[in-house]
C-alpha cells in the first residue's frame, strides 16, 4: 500500500526539530531510521500529518564517553553500535543484544534512539539498557530533561517522551569487566523476541558482586529481574547458583498471551533462558 498524504520536514538541528514538531501538532511523528514506523505507514496504520526526519540532525549521532559513562547519540545505528570499541569495551551486554536486532539491513538503517523511543515490548534493546541503568537526555520546547530508563518506558508502545520532545541522546555507566549476554528465543521467520533476558554480571574473587538482569517482553515495559539479581549478589560464580537464581525469574511478572505463546509458557522461558544467559555470563 501506499502511506496516506504528509507534510515533510527535514530539519538540521535539535532545536529545529523540537520546533518543528510543536508547531505541527499532535499528529504528526518523528522518524529515525523508520525500520518500525515505515511498515506502519505503508499499511495505514498510522497517518501523520506531518513527518519529521531526523536523519540530517548530525549532532544526534556519535558515542562518546563522559567520565563514568558512555554517551550514545539517539540517531546512532545499530550498525555503528555493534563495531565501536567503546561500547564494546564498557557496555558488552547492549553490543551483545544489538547483534540480536533483526538483520544487516535493518541494523544499517535502524537507530538505537527510534527503537527505543518505538517502545515495543518485544525489542530487544530496552531490557539491557534497562538492566544498566540507562538514562535519557529528552529535549522539548522547554528544554532539556533527563529521565532514567526505570522512568521512561510506561506501557505498551508508550513513553515519557512529551508530545514535543524527542530523544537526544542514552547516557549508560560503564560496566568495564563486567560479564554479559544476552539470550532469546524466537520464530525462526521472526527476529522480534519471544521472551529476551539481559545479564551482566560483577565477578570478584569467583564471588558475584553485582548483578543486573533485564526481562524483554515479559509485561508491557521491559522489567528488572530483581528477585534473581537478589539471589545471586554474595555467591559464588557457580552453576549451582545460577540454578537457583533463575528459578525466581518469572516472580512479579504479567506476560500477555498471543500467537507466539501463552503466558505461562514465556514464564517458562523467561527461567530458562534466563539460566542460559546467566551460565553464559557466567561462563560455568
Amino acid at each position: 500500500m501506499i502511506p496516506a498524504p504528509f507534510d515533510y520536514v527535514a530539519p538540521t538541528t535539535v532545536d529545529d526539530a523540537v520546533r518543528a514538531l510543536a508547531d505541527a501538532g499532535e499528529d504528526a511523528k518523528v522518524i529515525a531510521g523508520g525500520q518500525s514506523l515505515l511498515p506502519v505507514l505503508r499499511m495505514r496504520l498510522a497517518a501523520p500529518t506531518t513527518l519529521i526526519d531526523l536523519g540530517r540532525v548530525a549532532e544526534l549521532r556519535g558515542i562518546r564517553e563522559e567520565g563514568g559513562h558512555v554517551v550514545i547519540g539517539a540517531m546512532t545505528t545499530h550498525y555503528e553500535i555493534q563495531r565501536d570499541p567503546v561500547v564494546d569495551t564498557h557496555l558488552r551486554l547492549l553490543r551483545l543484544a544489538t547483534d540480536t536486532v533483526a538483520d544487516p539491513q535493518v541494523r544499517h538503517r535502524g537507530t538505537l534512539g527510534g527503537a527505543l523511543a518505538h517502545a515495543d515490548p518485544a525489542g530487544d534493546l530496552a531490557a539491557p539498557v534497562l538492566a544498566m541503568d540507562a538514562e535519557f537526555v529528552l529535549c522539548g520546547m522547554d528544554g532539556r530533561r533527563t529521565v532514567s530508563a526505570a522512568d521512561f518506558f510506561v506501557d505498551y508502545f508508550t513513553t515519557a517522551l512529551r508530545p514535543d520532545e524527542i530523544v537526544v541522546e542514552v547516557r549508560l555507566p560503564k560496566l568495564t569487566g563486567w560479564h554479559a549476554h544476552y539470550e532469546k528465543f524466537n520464530r525462526v521467520a521472526q527476529a522480534w523476541s519471544i521472551v529476551g533476558v539481559a545479564a551482566c554480571l560483577r565477578v570478584d574473587g569467583g564471588v558475584i558482586a553485582e548483578a543486573r538482569v533485564g526481562l524483554t517482553n515479559m509485561g508491557s515495559v521491559p522489567l528488572r529481574a530483581t528477585e534473581v539479581e537478589a539471589a545471586l549478589v554474595g555467591h559464588p560464580a557457580t552453576a549451582a547458583t545460577v540454578r537457583a537464581a533463575a528459578a525466581h525469574a518469572a516472580e512479579g511478572t504479567s506476560p500477555t498471551a498471543d500467537g507466539n505463546a501463552d503466558r505461562e509458557y514465556r514464564q517458562h522461558l523467561a527461567r530458562v533462558l534466563t539460566d542460559r544467559a546467566l551460565t553464559a555470563a557466567a561462563g560455568v
